[in-house]
């Protein structure tokens, strides 16, 4: 009887260990690199440094921003091809869409939905990685957790259709 209360101890206290860890591991993506090595295309080489012609008009260094150092490729390729790479900075609603942002905040806005939206998120994500630390095998559970706020294009391609509602063609399913 003695050994029971002895093997029934440790699993409990095995079990419990398991479950032990961080305060706040909501995290559910699984975003480890699939070899040994670095990714080749991740790493993109710099702009080559250039002393400035007057240095009291250098930008303040700001944490996480870009530095003048610092590519773009997307810009670049829009400048390579003759377009305006100043057009992907958003500068404001244009005004092909002020009309679409007036009916959409006809109602009123939230000046923090942003904030409202991250809470949100955040007590979601705690309540569905509550046994994500529990793997067999290393699986990503994002897609499992957002399942039922997934929207299936070709579902609703169908039922516009379907009401009569015009909807360009779609590409094929794949399958």
């Amino acid at each position: 009887m003695r050994l029971i209360h002895v093997v029934l101890a440790l699993v409990a206290t095995v079990s419990l260990s398991a479950c032990g860890g961080s305060d706040r591991d909501i995290t559910m993506r699984l975003l480890e690199a699939p070899g040994d090595g670095p990714d080749e295309f991740g790493v993109l080489p710099g702009k080559p440094l250039e002393a400035p012609s007057d240095y009291a008009e250098l930008p303040t260094p700001t944490p996480g921003q870009t530095s003048l150092t610092d590519r773009s490729p997307r810009a670049e390729g829009i400048a390579a091809l003759g377009g305006n790479p100043a057009r992907l900075t958003p500068a404001g609603v244009p005004n092909s869409d002020s009309a679409l942002v007036r009916h959409a905040s006809r109602n009123g806005t939230n000046p923090n939905v942003r904030a409202e939206l991250a809470a949100e998120d955040e007590k979601f994500r705690t309540r569905k990685s509550r046994f994500t630390k529990i793997r067999i095998v290393k699986t990503d559970r994002y897609a499992q957790a957002y399942k039922r706020q997934t929207l299936d294009a070709y579902k609703e391609w169908y039922r516009f259709r379907r009401t009569g509602v015009r909807t360009p063609t779609a590409p094929p399913t794949g399958e």
